[in-house]
C-alpha cells in the first residue's frame, strides 16, 4: 500500500483520535479483494494480494506514512444514550485521495481491541465480514451511497462467540467515518473546541462550498438533512432495512454504514423487522424515515452552540431544519417512486396516491416487493403477464383498476422513463436466504464459490440473465417468517 497517506481526522480533532496499533493475526489469507475499488483508490490489486499487502489488510503492518487511530464517538442505541462508544474493533488507518480527487477513509474492522472495546475482543468472524463485503457491494451496484469493502482477509485464528468461528478482518472505505454520534461525543464531554473543529472538518470533507462562511454550521446541518433524506428514500426504494439506525450508525456524508443486522424485505410489509435485537420494531422498514428525523434532531442539539450565540435563535434555526425534514424526505421518496413507476413529469399528490395504492395491493397478498416492481418494467412495454402472475385471480379486478390509473398517468412516457425504470427496479438483490447460504458455505466449509457467485450476481442487478433466475426468487414463506439477522459483534 505505497500511497501518500493522510491523517486529516487525527490532525483536525486530536482529542477524538486515540493512536492505536492493530493487534495482528497469525496467518492472513485473502477471502475477497475488490479490484475495482483498489484501482479507484490508486492502489495496485496485485500488490494488495501479495504478502506485504495482506499484512496491511490484516493489521500486521501499518503502511508507511499512515497513522492508525481509534475514533471516539457516542450514540443513542435503541433510544438510550451512551456517552462513550468509539471504535471498539475498528481502526482508521488514514485517508487517501482517489483518482477522482476525493478524500477517502480507509479503516480496518475486526483488527483487535482498542481503548473503546468495552470488554470485547475487538475481533470479527468471517460470516459478518463477508456479509458486509457482499451487501455493501450490492448497495453500490444499486446506486445507493454506501461505504465499500476493499478486502476481506482470513486471520487464521478462532473467534469465540456462541461457538468458535474462523476470524477475519474487513477493510472498509468511506467518504468519512463521521457520524451523528461523533458530534454527540464532543458535545457530551464539554469539548467546545473539539465540537467546532469537528464541524469544520465535516464541512471541509462534505460541504466545502460552505467553508469559512459565517452560517457554515447551519449549512452543515441542512446538508446532512438533505443527504440523509435522499439516502433513506433510496433504502425504501429497494426494500432495504438497515436494522440498527442508532445515531452512531448514521453518517454525516449520507453513506450507508454498518451492515450488521441488515436485510432486504421480500414480501412487502411496512412493519417488517429482521434484526434479532430490535424486539420493539423501532427500526422497522416504515420507521426508517421517522428515525432519520429523530437522529437529525440529536445532531441539531449538538450544533446549537455553533448556530448562534443567542440560545433562542440557535433553537429556532435548528428546529427549522428538523421540521423541514419530512418534506425533504417526501420529495426524495417521490423521485424514487416516479422512477420505479416510470412516470413523466411531476404531480406530487397524484404520484403519491398512485404509489401508495400499488403498495396497498402488495401488502395483504404478501407479494414480493422486488419482483412486483421489476414486473412493471415489462408492463410498461405492454407485457403484463409477469405482473398478473404475482397476484391471485381474485385480485385481478383491483390490479386492473390500478393499471388503468397507472397507464393514464404514464401518458407521454417515452424512452427516458423506460430507462429510469430499468435503473430503479432491479432483478436481483442480496436476498437473505441466498446470503445466508453463501456465508454458511464460506464460514462452515471453507467454500467461497457460492459467495463469489452471489457477489457477481448482485454486482450486476439490473441485467436479467436466464442462468441467474434462481437469484431472483424469494425465499419460501416459512424461511422468511422465521428469519432473523444478528449484529455480528
Amino acid at each position: 500500500m505505497d500511497a501518500p497517506w493522510q491523517s486529516r481526522f487525527a490532525q483536525a480533532v486530536p482529542r477524538m483520535a486515540e493512536a492505536w496499533t492493530p493487534a495482528g493475526v497469525p496467518a492472513p489469507a485473502a477471502l475477497a479483494l475488490n479490484t475495482e475499488l483498489a484501482l479507484e483508490l490508486g492502489l495496485d490489486p496485485a500488490a494488495l494480494a501479495a504478502p506485504q499487502g495482506l499484512a496491511v489488510l490484516a493489521g500486521n503492518a501499518v503502511p508507511p506514512g499512515a497513522r492508525s487511530v481509534a475514533q471516539a464517538y457516542a450514540g443513542h442505541q435503541f433510544g438510550g444514550f451512551v456517552p462513550r462508544l468509539g471504535d471498539g474493533r475498528a481502526l482508521l488507518i488514514g485517508e487517501l485521495v482517489d483518482r477522482q480527487g476525493r478524500l477517502r477513509d480507509v479503516a480496518l474492522k475486526g483488527s483487535g481491541r482498542t481503548p473503546f472495546s468495552r470488554g470485547g475482543d475487538g475481533k470479527a468472524a468471517q460470516g459478518p465480514v463477508l456479509r458486509e463485503f457482499l451487501v455493501s457491494e450490492a448497495m453500490h451496484a444499486l446506486g445507493i451511497p454506501t461505504t465499500r469493502s476493499l478486502a476481506a482477509v482470513a486471520t487464521g485464528e478462532t473467534v469465540w462467540r456462541e461457538r468458535p468461528l474462523p476470524g477475519a478482518v474487513l477493510t472498509r472505505v468511506a467518504a468519512s467515518h463521521l457520524r451523528v454520534g461523533s458530534f454527540q461525543f464532543a458535545a457530551a464531554w464539554g469539548e467546545g473546541e473539539s465540537l467546532r473543529a469537528l464541524a469544520d472538518h465535516a464541512i471541509e470533507r462534505h460541504q466545502p462550498d460552505a467553508a469559512g462562511r459565517p452560517e457554515r454550521f447551519l449549512a452543515l446541518l441542512q446538508g446532512v438533512a438533505r443527504r440523509q433524506a435522499a439516502l433513506v428514500a433510496r433504502w425504501m426504494g429497494v426494500g432495504f432495512i438497515h436494522g440498527v439506525m442508532n445515531t452512531d450508525n448514521m453518517t454525516i456524508s449520507g453513506e450507508t454504514i454498518d451492515y450488521g443486522p441488515c436485510a432486504f424485505m421480500e414480501a412487502y410489509g411496512p412493519r417488517t423487522v429482521f434484526s434479532s435485537i430490535d424486539v420493539a420494531g423501532r427500526y422497522a422498514y416504515a420507521n426508517q424515515p421517522l428515525i432519520a428525523r429523530w437522529n437529525l434532531a440529536r445532531l441539531a442539539e449538538c450544533l446549537l452552540p455553533l448556530l448562534s450565540d443567542d440560545e433562542q435563535q440557535a433553537l429556532h434555526l435548528a428546529t427549522g431544519v428538523v421540521d423541514a425534514f419530512p418534506a425533504l424526505y417526501r420529495a426524495e421518496w417521490l423521485a424514487v417512486m416516479r422512477d420505479k413507476l416510470g412516470l413523466p413529469r411531476s404531480d406530487d399528490e397524484v404520484d403519491e396516491a398512485l404509489a401508495q395504492a400499488f403498495l396497498a395491493l402488495l401488502q395483504p397478498r404478501q407479494i414480493d416487493f422486488t419482483q412486483a416492481f421489476r414486473a412493471l418494467n415489462s408492463a410498461a412495454d405492454g407485457d403484463e403477464a409477469a405482473l398478473r402472475a404475482l397476484f391471485a385471480p381474485e385480485a385481478d379486478e383491483a390490479l386492473a383498476a390500478w393499471l388503468q390509473r397507472w397507464r393514464a398517468r404514464r401518458a407521454g412516457a417515452g424512452d427516458a422513463e423506460r430507462a429510469a425504470m430499468r435503473r430503479a427496479n432491479p432483478a436481483y438483490i442480496a436476498r437473505n436466504h441466498q446470503v445466508e447460504a453463501a456465508l454458511d458455505a464460506a464460514q462452515e466449509r471453507g467454500d467461497l464459490a457460492p459467495f463469489e457467485r452471489l457477489l457477481a450476481v448482485v454486482r450486476s442487478p439490473f441485467d436479467e440473465r436466464a442462468e441467474d433466475a434462481v437469484f431472483a426468487e424469494p425465499a419460501p414463506v416459512a424461511v422468511t417468517a422465521g428469519y432473523q439477522t444478528f449484529c455480528g459483534t
